[in-house]
């Protein structure tokens, strides 16, 4: 049940991150799954299961423009 809780919030963080950078979905995946928010997010040490998901796609955009620069 917990994995299925999981997915479904990774589905929507994908969703958003697709919206919010006007990007494709598949593009919004391979961003997603190749950061540092992703394995953060699996792993529930972290606790970032329990963000929201605006929490969690502002965070990926800060990873994301850290790594630009």
């Amino acid at each position: 049940m917990l994995d299925f809780l999981l997915w479904n919030k990774i589905a929507r963080v994908i969703d958003q991150l697709a919206k919010t950078l006007d990007v494709d979905y598949d593009r919004a995946l391979e961003l997603f799954y190749e950061s540092d928010v992703c394995r953060m997010l699996h792993d529930e040490h972290y606790g970032l299961h329990l963000m929201s998901d605006t929490y969690i796609v502002n965070d990926l955009i800060t990873e994301l423009r850290e790594k630009q620069t």
